[in-house]
């Protein structure tokens, strides 16, 4: 796979994107903020034209795109990483699962957990409102809107972008999704647009997202200490709310960013423990797994369901909007988890972003959502189903002052709300700053800065305009375009890994990784003596200047007399580097010293590097093989050097 020749100090940004990107931003907004009516009315007009000549490709994509992930995480491609073949992850499991849940959906739980089962228990599609069967279909549609499907989007966004970029060096923006239908072309104009539209789409997504999520903290203040519900305190909660998010950006993924996604998991679980200890107990549990069944036995009918033969606006003003937010949510939301996934296999990955924070959620949608229909159903709690149908955002808080503790629980979910907002705004920032920089990671300060304010601004701006719902459906109303090109980055994604498993399945045959028929009597006794033995890094040092170096001048040598483009390079840290061929199809063998901490069977009393041995490993294009010739001859380096070319050259003769 090719990649793009790296630049001797690359720019801290991409001037096309960054430039027309805060130029269309400053447009829009103006657009949105002094012809709201005007703009309400474009947007809606084609939100409607969508929902009412296009939703069953909305539909069948998403099956499709839900079908693919189950797919690859079942399939032979499912040992294939996310990078190099000796890359690890970046991140433990908890603080991977921590950032997922943060950045995925988290502040919708805290939005809808109460509201959307009450809602459809209220008022079904179907039947009559206020009764079992309406309870029980009530768990069921919240289930399918944020289970598996609004997972997947994301997870095959993540997926595609993380495979091109870790393990091919493509940059880590949206771009790249599209290299397998347009090539080295991502650079150009097409590329800059694909990158323009997702910062667009984010900017607009956090800033709506942060402008509604202000009136749940407004409300939930208004609850608890009597603070007004106004504008004014709601700019002032945005500027807070931006503020930390731009501290948080500044300070990094590492820092920031992770730091807060683990303090948000952390409350989240506490605030579920509460309300599980609290509330009814045992009938959570029940309704869990029966809620579990009923999704997971109806979800191929309603995956597929459009009521052709009952029409209602039902479906668009549910289940569509639903899928285009997610759709238009996953160039956000799917680069930032592409980033955090490096190192991953690809069936850990979709195990990780499909099923992990779909269970959370599931269960949060139960304990919240049954526990309130119980208040209604049984309990006669009738005013918190009048609560959520006069203001969605007052649902959580109204339904938290039904317990003990009221105010201290309710000042939790307060503090949730914040977080989850910082985190969302934090990932969102350095997500525009990345694919305004061209995939950099390392950018300047005051360009984070500037995209975190950025987005605060925005949200200030259309929130004293009232131009956040023309925003919101102009966002969604971008999905169609996007959803199209994505399902032919997936057909790329799929040739690419088919590609990509040839050529391991090739590497794992049975060829010979060093001669041996021709090895006299001694060999293989200096053989086990190398295989006893635990090399100090200065050994293998001296085996790669020795050997591996000559080997490989050896062989470049007569290739280049043969008239192949040929180069080696020794690195600083000794490893020493052979390169044939042109740039598209470049043949790699590496040799580099690795360490290894010394077995528990070996006795030392050392510390530091000598309680650490060191193996000449072999890394080809695709990265490390787990393959040492710390101890071989000259000749059979050079044989191994050939066996693996021979490799090489039948990958390209079978997919050619």
């Amino acid at each position: 796979m090719p990649t793009k020749p790296d630049q001797e100090k690359p720019a801290s940004i991409n001037p096309p994107v960054f430039w027309i990107s805060a130029f269309l931003l400053l447009v829009l907004v103006l657009y949105a903020s002094v012809f709201q009516t005007h703009a309400q009315a474009l947007f809606a007009d084609i939100q409607g034209w969508i929902i009412g000549n296009v939703s069953w490709f909305y539909i069948l994509a998403v099956a499709i795109i839900l079908g693919t992930v189950v797919f690859l995480g079942l399939s032979r491609y499912g040992d294939i990483k996310l990078g190099p073949d000796h890359s690890t992850p970046d991140f433990s499991s908890m603080t991977w699962f921590a950032m997922l849940f943060s950045a995925g959906m988290g502040i919708g739980l805290m939005f809808f957990g109460v509201a959307e089962p009450v809602m459809h228990f209220a008022k079904p599609p179907f039947g009559d409102g206020g009764t079992v069967q309406a309870a029980g279909e009530a768990m069921r549609i919240t289930f399918f809107h944020w289970g598996l499907h609004a997972w997947a989007i994301y997870a095959i966004v993540a997926l595609i972008l993380a495979y091109f970029s870790f393990r091919h060096g493509l940059p880590l923006t949206l771009r790249s999704a599209l290299y397998p239908l347009i090539g080295e072309r991502i650079y150009g104009p097409i590329g800059h647009a694909v990158d323009i539209f997702a910062i667009i789409g984010t900017v607009f997504g956090v800033a709506t997202s942060l402008g509604f999520g202000v009136s749940q903290i407004n409300t939930g203040l208004n609850a608890l200490f009597d603070v007004p519900v106004s504008i004014p305190i709601q700019i002032a909660l945005i500027i807070g709310t931006t503020f930390l998010a731009t501290l948080s950006v500044v300070s990094g993924l590492d820092k920031g960013i992770r730091r807060l996604s683990e303090l948000n998991l952390g409350l989240a679980v506490l605030l579920l423990l509460m309300v599980v200890i609290l509330g009814p107990t045992v009938l959570i549990f029940q309704t869990f797994v029966q809620n579990t069944g009923g999704y997971l036995g109806e979800i191929v009918s309603r995956t597929m369901n459009l009521n052709a033969y009952q029409q209602s606006d039902w479906i668009g003003g549910w289940t569509l909007f639903y899928w285009g937010w997610w759709l238009a949510w996953s160039p956000f939301v799917g680069l930032f988890i592409a980033r955090i996934s490096r190192g991953r296999t690809i069936r850990e990955f979709v195990t990780g972003v499909l099923l992990v924070p779909t269970g959370f959620t599931l269960l949060w949608m139960t304990v919240f959502g049954n526990t309130a229909i119980h208040m209604i159903l049984d309990q006669g709690f009738t005013d918190l189903a009048q609560a959520v149908d006069k203001d969605t955002s007052l649902a959580l808080f109204a339904f938290l002052e039904h317990f003990p503790f009221s105010s201290a629980i309710s000042t939790l979910a307060i503090v949730m709300v914040v977080v989850f907002f910082v985190t969302s705004a934090d990932s969102g920032a350095m997500v525009v700053d990345m694919l305004a920089s061209g995939g950099q990671e390392n950018t300047p300060v005051r360009q984070r800065i500037f995209w975190a304010s950025s987005m605060g601004l925005v949200a200030i701006a259309l929130l004293l305009a009232d131009g956040l719902k023309a925003l919101q459906t102009a966002t969604i109303a971008s999905a169609l375009p996007f959803t199209i090109a994505l399902l032919f980055s997936m057909r790329g994604l799929l040739k690419a890994l088919k590609l990509d498993a040839t050529k391991r399945g090739l590497r794992h045959q049975a060829l010979a990784i060093s001669p041996t028929s021709s090895r006299g009597a001694s060999n293989w006794q200096r053989r086990l003596r190398t295989l006893a033995m635990f090399p100090r890094r200065s050994h293998v040092l001296r085996f790669i200047s020795d050997v591996g170096l000559p080997a490989c001048q050896s062989v470049a040598e007569e290739w280049r007399r043969q008239g192949y483009e040929c180069v080696v390079e020794q690195g600083d840290d000794g490893e020493v580097t052979l390169k044939v061929g042109p740039s598209d199809d470049t043949f790699v063998y590496h040799i580099r010293p690795q360490a290894y901490a010394m077995p528990s069977f070996v006795t030392s009393d050392a510390d530091g590097d000598d309680r650490k041995y060191f193996r000449a490993e072999v890394h080809l294009r695709e990265g490390g093989q787990d393959h040492d010739v710390m101890g071989w001859s000259k000749d059979e380096v050079i044989g191994d050097i050939l066996d693996h070319y021979e490799r090489h050259l039948h990958f390209l003769h079978l997919v050619g």
